[in-house]
Order: structure tokens, then sequence, then C-alpha cells
């Protein structure tokens, strides 16, 4: 395919406006459209007010009708590190806030599939719940709603997901996405719309009187003291960083690089091999969210809640050990499952070759793969055909469960919603939001799905397609290229979705190469007609490439720029993302 650079245009007058500040931080953030300093405080104050959220008001009410009564709160997350943390954010808030019985249950993917069903109402009731939240899920669960209703159960959806065109009949739902909801922001995650829920709900125990005794000791739960778990399901959930997501992210990564965190994220930092003081956002996204994310994927994460919930470190730690450990069975899955999918990909494209176009969105399946990880397997094949793609995994019974994931300008929700409406009858269900997005359809159909694909993300990549254009900040100068720029752009995070990380492109003469860990390619390069050398390293570059392929002399790179530190000494190092001609 064709890659082309597109430079991101910084605004003379918001540079201006940030003039105190590291040039190039300024240029990148006028860029991301900020036009004043003011906007990259992390402030608490800047976050919207707690009471703004539709339907807060009455959630908080339900809640306090049930501590009141006294019966059991059962919550019910996702089994993601999104649902994972916002499970143990409300535990925490509702132990520590006098409800006498609160739990949680967490659908086991394999056996029970996504959201609020009828199976798991039917197995929650046998706790005998008075009240069920859901989190992170629940906006689609429109017949496990129903069924929790009829068995006398309250029920409180906290979602975050796009709704559909009917909503369930819950007690009371709260979800920033819902038609016509004011709250400033669309973007929080299932953590965040758990956190405000709680906010709101401590501020009322405070107006009434009602916390229990000791409240300003150390280890009472507040909830600034949830902010840990706020910016871990944040960042692993890649929803976008806007202002107010960015506030919440620096606030808990402020909370965590000075030790207070639950002892579950110092765990999983501690495996990851993650310093927990300089920890950055990129830290949560790479090493601890997918750890968390392991127990869902292969097991069950009731293992990854238990170790957010852990008081004791020891117990953290065994537990943290052993998400590693499934992570690295994770791993080895995926790198098989991947391969596969390349080797599909490669077929797709020779097809192309001879029939015509190639596809516009790819829909891949094998009996093999498992349910778990097909997710990761669409993420990874996306990034590397620039196309959104749809991995399938075997359900049994005749059905598939496939995991989309997509690219800039193509709302995968929005493609299934529109698959839906014009072919009733072809997916049995499905939910997400832009990027990603979970779907179930019968295996006879995937031929007539995979056709109704390719053509509807056609329709939205009618004039080209974004993802073959590779935004950038631009050009460095050869002084710009150094330690102390590296520095200002890791200190000058968050970065994340939809506030990238600054990248920057030039051409470099390639001097030196070798391969490291079989798939990763380290290169000393310099700046053409300058004798200036620098340490580069594109990871995962040989996946799916021989090692033995040849390289330009010189090549247009695009690249990030890191502190690498190595034994106490800090180095730049080149983080290279693409290598073109």
């Amino acid at each position: 395919m064709a890659l082309s650079i597109s430079r991101r245009v910084a605004d003379a007058g918001r540079i201006a406006a940030l003039g105190g500040l590291h040039p190039v931080l300024a240029r990148a953030y006028a860029a991301r459209g900020v036009g004043a300093t003011a906007e990259l405080s992390p402030a608490l104050e800047r976050l919207l007010p707690v009471g703004t959220l539709d339907h807060v008001e009455e959630a908080v009410e339900l809640l306090l009708a049930h501590r009141e009564r006294g019966g059991l709160v059962l919550v019910i997350g996702d089994f993601d590190a999104d649902g994972a943390t916002s499970t143990a954010l409300i535990v925490r808030a509702l132990r520590g806030w006098g409800f006498g019985q609160v739990e949680f249950l967490v659908p086991n993917r394999f056996r029970f599939g996504y959201g609020l069903t009828p199976e798991i109402v039917a197995l929650a009731a046998e706790r005998g719940p008075a009240l069920i939240v859901t989190v992170d899920n629940g906006i689609s669960s429109l017949a496990g709603v129903d069924a929790a209703r009829t068995r006398g159960i309250d029920v409180l959806v906290t979602d975050h997901h796009l709704p559909g065109a009917v909503l369930p009949a819950a007690n009371v739902i709260v979800n920033p996405n819902l038609a016509g909801a004011t709250f400033g922001s669309r973007a929080l995650a299932g953590v965040g719309v758990a956190f405000y829920v709680m906010a709101a709900l401590h501020r009322e125990l405070e107006r009434r009187g009602l916390l229990p005794p000791g409240r300003a000791q150390a280890g009472t739960v507040t909830p600034a003291s949830l902010l840990d778990l706020v910016a871990l399901g944040t960042v692993a959930d890649l929803v976008p960083l806007d202002g107010n997501n960015r506030v919440l992210v620096a606030q808990g990564l402020r909370r965590i690089r000075a030790g207070r965190c639950v002892p579950g994220i110092r765990a999983l930092l501690e495996v990851g091999g993650r310093p927990v003081a300089s920890l950055t956002a990129s830290d949560l996204g790479f090493a601890v969210g997918p750890r968390l994310n392991a127990a869902g994927r292969l097991d069950d994460m009731s293992i990854g809640i238990r170790c957010l919930l852990a008081d004791s470190p020891a117990e953290a730690l065994a537990l943290a050990a052993r998400l590693d450990q499934l992570n690295q069975e994770r791993r080895a899955i995926e790198a098989r499952m991947q391969e596969q999918a390349i080797a599909a990909v490669r077929g797709l494209r020779d097809a192309a070759a001879l029939e015509g176009p190639r596809r516009h969105g790819v829909c891949l399946f094998d009996p093999g793969w498992h349910q778990g990880v097909v997710g990761l397997v669409a993420s990874r094949i996306k990034d590397r055909v620039r196309r959104p793609v749809v991995a399938f995994a075997d359900a049994g019974e005749g059905m598939l469960r496939g995991s989309a994931r997509s690219v800039a300008g193509v709302h995968v929700r929005d493609v299934l919603d529109a698959i839906a409406t014009r072919e009733p009858g072809l997916l049995v269900k499905f939910g997400g939001h832009a990027m990603a997005a979970g779907l179930t359809l019968a295996m006879a159909d995937l031929d007539r799905f995979a056709r109704a694909f390719d053509a509807e993300v056609a329709r939205w990549q009618d004039g080209g397609s974004l993802a073959d254009r590779i935004e950038t900040d631009g050009e460095l100068a050869l002084e710009e290229i150094c330690l102390e720029t590296a520095a200002a752009v890791r200190e000058g995070g968050p970065w994340g979705q939809a506030f990238p990380e600054p990248s920057f492109d030039g051409c470099f003469a390639i001097r030196r190469t070798r391969v490291v860990g079989e798939k990763h390619l380290k290169m000393w390069v310099e700046v053409e007609g300058a004798r200036r050398s620098f340490d580069a390293i594109a990871f995962n570059f040989f996946q799916g490439r021989e090692p033995g392929a040849p390289l330009p002399g010189a090549a247009r790179l695009v690249y990030r720029l890191d502190v690498n530190e190595w034994q106490g000494e800090r180095r730049l190092q080149l983080l290279v993302d693409h290598v073109l001609p």
C-alpha cells in the first residue's frame, strides 16, 4: 500500500499563547487544539462537575435507598481492564461507605458472553441481590435487565457504550452517550462513569452526614483515592483523552507515582518491570492493562478484580504473578494466531491482485482461534493493513464470535448498525464504539457478512482512506533531536487516544542494523547532511517479514523520542514506527 505523510498544522496564534513551554511541546499542543496553558492544567477543579452527568442524581437516590434497606448490592462488570477497574472501584467505594453487603460477579466470556444476559442474571439470583449495578456494560442488555426486574431485582446500568434504538428497562441508566445527554464529555470510559456516580454518591453521603466514622484517616476511601483505578481503566480502554479524561489520567498517575495506589496496581507494575516513580500513561497501557486483560481473555477476570481489591501487598503480588503467567500464555497464543492471520492477509492480497481492488474491510477466521485473543489479532492486523478488521473465533453451536478494530475515519459500531439495518437478521447481536466492537453471527453467514462489511466500510472511505495517511508533527531541527526534548515530551503527557504522543518524520541515513529478539530492528542512523548518529529501534519490524530482508541505505523515518534508562544512565532513543522510501 502507498502510505503518505500528513503533517499536523499548528496554529501560530496558539503556539504564541503557549510561548512559555518547550517549543516542540508548544507546537505539538497547538496542533492538538490547545490554545492556552490553562487547558493543560491537571487540577481536579477542571473536571466537569459531578452533578452534570445525566441521571447521576437518580442513581445516587437508588443507591442510598438500598444502603438504607441493607440488601446485597451485586456489581456485574465486563471482562476487560475497563470492566475490572470499574468493578473494583465501585466495590471499594460502597464497602467503604457503609453498604453492608457488596459483592461482584463477572461473566466468564466463554460460558456467558458479554453483558448482563438472562443466564448471568439467573446465576446472580442465586446470591439473592436486591440491586444489580452494571459497570462498563448493560446498555444493550435488554433481555437481561428484563430478567432481573421480573425477579424483583432493581438494576442500575452504568455504561459508556453506544446505545441501540431501544434502551433496557433499568431503574436508572447513567451513560454519557445516551441520546439527548448534555454532559460535556462523551469520551468517559466505563470506569470514568463509575467514578462520577461514586463521587456524586460520596457528596450526598457527606451532605446527609452518613459517612462512617474515621473517614479522614489514612486508607479511607474517598473519590480522590479511586483515581488510580480510573487512570488505569481509561488508558487501557483506549477512549479519547479529551480534556476531562486527561485530568482523570494525570491525577491517577500522580497518585500512583507517589505510592498512593492500590497494592494490585503496584504489584502489576512490579511484575511488568515498570518503575513507579517515573510512570507514564503508556506504562499503564502496555504493561499493566495487558496483564489485567489476560485474565478475561484466557481464564476468569475475577482474578484481576481480586488483584485490584487486595489490601495485602503479598496477596496482590501473588495474584499479579498469576496474571503475568496468563499474559505470557496469551502472548504465545497471539503470536501463533497472528502468523496465521498474516498468511491469510497475504492470500487476500494475492487474490485481489488477480481479481480487482483489495478489500476496504477485512474479515478473518480460523477454526482454531481463541475467542479471548481475536480482538488482539484484529488490532495487530488493522495496524498492518491499515483497514478495519474483524477477527472471528468459533463460539460453538454453529456460531461465530468476532472482535472488530477500526481506523481513523470509520466508526465501526455504526458500520455494524448499518449492516444490521440493511440486512436484518444477519447479526445476532453487536455492540461497541467508534474504534472497537464485538459481534455474533452464524458461521453459515460469514461470507455474506464479509461482503457486507467490505461494502459498508467502502461507503465510509469514499474519497480515500484516512488510514493510509500517517500523521506526524513534522520535521525536527537537528538541535531539537535531543534528550531534553524527549524528556519534555515524556513530562508533557498524558498522551493517548485522540491526543497522540508527538511523532516526527525526517530523512536519515541508515548506518548499521542488527536484529534484536528475533523481530525487532536496531539501527544507528544519521540525519542526512549531518554527522551526528542516533540510536533507533523499530519494534516488531520483522513481524511477517524475513529478518534478512534488505534495508535501504537511506529512508524517511516516522519516529518518537524516548528516554532510554539503563543502569542509571539516561540516553536518547528514537522509537521508529515506519520506515518509508
